[in-house]
Formats: C-alpha cells, structure tokens, sequence
C-alpha cells in the first residue's frame, strides 16, 4: 500500500498574546486591553495550516505537552482540525510550552517564553510511531533542548531520529529555529542533513548555517548567494529538495540538478496583519506539493500563497484556505520568474 499523509513532530506552543497602551517604566502597571490565545510552533503550525487547506490527506502530530489547561487547548485544536495526537503525550512534571506576548499599537512586541515540555522530548517518544504516512517534519532544531544534545554515532539525537524514521520508510523533512550568531548551527544541523529527504529554511537560517551573507548590512537581499548556500547544504546529504525562502522570494534546488527561483507575490504592506507563522505556511505549501511530486516551479507557487494568506491575518493559522481558493489565486496572478 503507498504511504500517504504527513506526520509532525517537535516545539508545541501556546501564544498567549496581549495589547497593551504603551511598554510601562520599571515599578509602574499597565493594562491589559485585549488578549487572545493561539497556537505555536512548528508541528501545530504545518498540521493546521495543512488542515485548513482541505488537503484530504491523513495528518498526524508527535509532541510532549504539559498536564495543564494550555495542553488541553492544544489538543482541542488538534482534535478539532481532525489531526491524529495519539503520539502527544503528557508530563506532570512540566508545563505546556508557552510564549506571553506584549503587543503595542505600533506593532512592537515583547516575548516572554517558557521553554516547559519541549525540553523533554526524546527519541522515547517515537519508539511505537511506525504509521503508513508518507513524510515527517521535525522542527524546529536549536529548540528541542533533549533531541538538540550528541550522539556519539549519528552526531546528535536528532540525526539518529531522522535516520531511525528514514528507515521505517518516511521522507524526512526539517526546520530550523532562527537565532543570529547561534554557533550551534553547524554542530548540530550538519549530522541531521545526510538523513533529510527536504529542507526548508529562511536566507537567515541558511545563512547562519553555510557562512554566506544572504542578507547584506543594509538589509538587501544578496540573491546571487541564493543558488550557492542551496547547492552547499545539498552537497551535505539533503537527498530530494532544498528550499530557501525569504519575503523577496524562494530558491528551490533539486537532486536533479533542477533550480528555480521564485519571486513572492506581490501584498501591500496595509494587507499585512502579522508575519507569525509565515515560514511554517510556506513548509505547509512545500510539504504538501512534494508528497503529491509537483514540480519545483508549482511547488514554490503554492508555498508562496501559503505565506501571503498567512500574512493576513495576526496568528499562525487563521489565514490559512482550502487548496482550491490557492490555486484559484495562483491561476490569476501574470507569469513571473
């Protein structure tokens, strides 16, 4: 039987996010005007995107969570978007991974985060995950502190993790977490690329990562660096696609040999609500293309529209449209590239 279905592991989340007046001085109160909750962090962010996309695919989510009321929302919202989370498992001794968010009028946010569970997730918790889906994404790295730590074989825990769900028949896919200067980039990446089938990360991700200046001081974009940083982190094993994305566009590269970039697609910056979860919608886009073996060209098309949804709305999901609204845009938009 052909496997089918993307399974999701790594960071779960709560993003308690409030609107605040104004940042108060030391000693002094402010407000709180207006709160809301949402989902985070990498698996939840691909599964519900993919989920609310009607994709019609089997999709299943792999986590640690704490035994608190943030893990039962989470899984509500799973449950919910008919996600399976037979593999989210529960600690009693950590909380649920959550992130207190201030926002002011301007748009200025302040992140207050409690790294809880995640912490704690380990190969353990994949030992009976042997299901008939077809790919698995993990993310993010530098954020799953027990799968972060070395393996005297494999490098680090998660490279063995890759490499154990390679070979129980999953295409592997990874992301990573941004963080600049981070001189664990390399350590702990590099041993997981021999075992990924994808990767898809952001020009600050990649950058950190094959020492090229993807983004000169001045913020430009330095795409000519683009096709080398993908053709490096190719070289180290990636076996089916890389893709580096950024708001100006994507570069796509393929075992092949095949090479594409893509610019996005145009959106005033009034259009623009919020930017979380951007990078995951646009993997959501690339994740999906490549379990149905879309071309490179196609694959980057959805992934762009993916990411413009998002950025309409303030979380991570909500932006998110069934397929046939995406490929509804995509047919109206004039050739580019």
């Amino acid at each position: 039987m052909a496997r089918c279905g993307i399974l999701s592991a790594g960071n779960m989340l709560v993003d308690h996010v409030h609107q605040i007046a104004h940042w108060p001085q030391p000693g002094w109160l402010v407000e709180i005007e207006r709160s809301e909750r949402a989902t985070g962090g990498a698996p939840l962010n691909v599964l519900l995107t993919l989920a609310r996309m009607q994709i019609g695919l089997p999709l299943a989510a792999i986590g640690l969570i704490g035994c608190d009321a943030d893990g039962d929302y989470l899984l509500q919202m799973l449950a919910q978007h008919q996600v399976d989370h037979r593999w989210v498992q529960r600690s009693a001794q950590a909380m649920t991974s959550m992130t207190q968010v201030m926002t002011e009028p301007g748009g200025q946010r302040t992140f207050f985060h409690a790294p809880g569970a995640n912490r704690s997730l380990d190969l353990a918790a994949f030992d009976c995950v042997n299901s008939e889906h077809k790919i698995f994404h993990l993310g993010y790295l530098l954020l799953l502190d027990s799968l972060d730590r070395p393996d005297e074989e494999f490098g680090t825990r998660s490279a063995r993790l890759l490499a154990r769900m390679q070979q129980r028949g999953y295409h592997t896919s990874l992301d990573l977490v941004s963080r600049q200067g981070d001189p664990r980039y390399r350590p702990l990446v590099l041993p997981a690329l021999r075992w990924l089938d994808y990767l898809v990360i952001n020009e600050l991700e990649a950058g950190e990562f094959t020492g090229l200046v993807l983004r000169a001081a001045d913020g430009r974009l330095q795409q000519h660096l683009m096709a080398p940083a993908a053709e490096q982190l190719m070289a180290e094993g990636v076996r089916r696609r890389v893709v580096i994305h950024c708001p100006e566009g994507a570069y796509g590269l393929e075992r092949s040999g095949a090479a594409r970039w893509q610019p996005s697609w145009h959106l005033n910056a009034a259009e623009i609500v919020g930017s979380v979860g951007a990078g995951d919608a646009f993997c959501a886009g690339v994740l999906y293309a490549s379990h149905e073996d879309w071309q490179l060209e196609d694959t980057l098309q959805l992934a762009h529209t993916c990411a413009r949804f998002n950025l309409r709305c303030a979380n991570a999901i909500d932006g998110a449209r069934p397929l046939p609204e995406l490929m509804a845009y995509i047919r109206q938009q004039q050739p580019v590239g």
